[in-house]
């Protein structure tokens, strides 16, 4: 699902939350999951159906606070790493662990 910008919300069992991803793997769940508690945010965790037992296990990341927008803490750099620095778009997307604000590479 990655940075959308749309904020969706909705329920998960009796408690209204805020959707950051859906139809995510294990390993993306306990990223999100870690990175978003570390930031303070009460997160739930659902699983999502499967069709047949051979199908992999995703999940539904969400948290309480109602008006969190995952797209809006990212750019505006209001959510941190487990090490203080400022959570970029591709912290975020898990593709660098590279902090550095810049969106675009140098050319050297």
């Amino acid at each position: 699902m990655g940075l959308a910008g749309k904020h969706t919300f909705g329920s998960i069992g009796e408690t209204r939350v805020t959707f950051v991803e859906k139809k995510i793997d294990e390993n993306r769940k306990n990223f999100l999951k870690k990175l978003l508690e570390h930031n303070g945010f009460e997160v739930i965790i659902q699983e999502e159906k499967r069709k047949s037992e051979e199908e992999p296990q995703l999940y539904t990341v969400a948290v309480t606070d109602m008006v969190f927008n995952p797209t809006i803490w990212v750019f505006e750099r209001k959510l941190k790493t487990f090490d203080g620095h400022k959570v970029t778009q591709d912290y975020w997307n898990q593709v660098s662990e590279d902090t550095n604000p810049h969106y675009w590479k140098y050319a050297d």
